[in-house]
């Protein structure tokens, strides 16, 4: 198995509120885009918060968008091994560096954890001094949740950080 790496983050020094995902899947390695899959729900949710069809634009301008509002976007794993997409697939993952957040970050306050598997590492951003939060996961491998149940979950906490 090939030993994968994921993005960059997207963050400002006015970042205010970091979301993690677990790695990207597939589809957004191929096209190197965060929330790649076009049945992923990332970003008609951000869409829904913001009234603005952050789709529509090209992905250079969805994260200038992200970046205005104070969002910040990265995963828990900088590196993992992994056939497929599924998070329940991931082999070998190494974290990113997190102490890196503050100094690039200073406004950020808290983390907001997209799904089960970056919430694994809540206790540790906890200890970095972060609010965390636990999101429904905008997967299309979750679909227990309806898109309504996942945009109400989402823009509470979001409404917490004035970014809703």
């Amino acid at each position: 198995m090939t030993r994968l790496t994921g993005f960059p983050p997207v963050v400002t020094p006015a970042t205010r509120l970091m979301v993690l995902g677990s790695f990207p899947g597939v589809a957004s390695l191929v096209q190197q885009q965060y929330y790649g899959h076009p049945r992923n729900q990332f970003w008609p949710i951000l869409s829904a918060l913001w009234a603005v069809d952050l789709r529509s634009l090209p992905y250079a301008e969805r994260l200038d968008v992200v970046r205005a509002r104070g969002l910040g976007i990265w995963d828990v794993y900088a590196h993992c091994r992994r056939e497929g997409s599924l998070d329940a697939d991931i082999e070998a993952p190494e974290r990113n560096d997190f102490t890196t957040l503050r100094a690039q970050a200073p406004g950020l306050v808290a983390v907001a954890h997209n799904g089960g598997e970056s919430a694994r590492v809540m206790q540790h951003l906890r200890a970095l001094g972060f609010e965390v939060h636990r999101l429904p996961s905008t997967s299309p491998a979750n679909a227990s949740w309806s898109f309504e149940r996942k945009l109400d979950a989402w823009r509470a906490v979001f409404a917490l950080y004035d970014l809703a």
